[in-house]
């Protein structure tokens, strides 16, 4: 297990000496473990070169299998902590902005009152490296868009609703409704929700395709970006609650939604805090 997680290490920082530095080994000791696992591997794992290491093809082929086995040490080691209560459990969570920044905090802040030892991580991304991280183990669980995922179970907990975003001056913005064809010809700013996209699949669904000027990972650089007159957009509600930039919100003539989820390898499987704190989270939306 030490040369797998040297191994990692070295990918994280890219460098042996890096690697050593942070893990507290010489230089030549993380060369040896490499070295030995590459023989018990049968593989060359590394391109080494005066500018620096690069991963081989087969290093790349044994990279999420390495971090799937690191992951499943790191979990037996958790499950050993809880076999003696919840007492230091840590509870990775896969998340996306309108959960992290809406609704999420507050459930954490009720669990911890009630387990005030447990501690929380929490990872930002879209659907798809969520989806990844689940299914490699490197997050307990995660929020979703169902239909963007597959080989996890789900747990549908409500919709969200999208907006169009328009800055004031817009000559849209005096609409009380919108269609997305009156979208489609203005310059746009999709939000970046990984390889599903849901506003997208409603352009298409209607046979349109967007005027795409930009694709934006974060949900506020875009209320930030349509603020400053460079397009329009559609996000979703929760995000644009409580917003105090200069915008116009309007909704859609065909209302456009996602279903929010939350989503596992196995329930069964889960740490006994991860576990409790999914309970938590149906029993606040009533999710069946």
């Amino acid at each position: 297990m030490t040369r797998y997680y040297v191994f990692l290490k070295v990918v994280e920082t890219g460098s042996f000496t890096r690697a050593a530095q942070e893990l507290d080994y010489t230089q030549s000791a993380v060369s040896q473990m490499i070295q030995t696992l590459e023989e018990e591997l049968c593989a060359t794992l590394f391109h080494r070169s005066k500018s620096g290491i690069t991963l081989t093809p087969d290093g790349q082929e044994y990279l999420p299998f390495i971090r799937a086995v690191c992951n499943a040490c790191d979990e037996l080691r958790r499950k050993r902590r809880e076999m003696e209560g919840l007492e230091g459990s840590v509870i990775r969570i896969g998340t996306f902005t309108s959960v992290s920044r809406n609704w999420l905090p507050l459930l954490i802040k009720q669990f911890k009152e009630l387990y005030p030892s447990v501690q929380f991580e929490l990872l930002q991304g879209e659907y798809t490296n969520i989806s990844q991280w689940i299914k490699e183990g490197s997050v307990d669980f995660g929020f979703v868009n169902p239909t963007a995922v597959s080989g996890l179970k789900t747990i549908p907990l409500y919709q969200d609703e999208m907006l169009a975003v328009l800055c004031p001056g817009h000559p849209l913005a005096v609409q009380k409704r919108l269609t997305l064809r009156s979208l489609a010809a203005e310059p746009f700013i999709l939000l970046d929700e990984g390889e599903h996209s849901v506003v997208l699949d409603a352009f298409a669904s209607e046979g349109l395709t967007p005027n795409l000027q930009y694709k934006v990972y974060d949900d506020y650089s875009i209320v930030s970006m349509v603020e400053q007159g460079l397009g329009v957009s559609v996000l979703y509600r929760p995000v644009l609650q409580n917003i105090a930039q200069n915008l116009v919100t309007l909704p859609l003539d065909s209302p456009v939604t996602r279903t929010v989820a939350v989503a596992c390898r196995d329930s069964r499987a889960l740490s006994g805090a991860s576990r409790t704190f999914l309970h938590f989270i149906e029993k606040h939306f009533g999710a069946r």
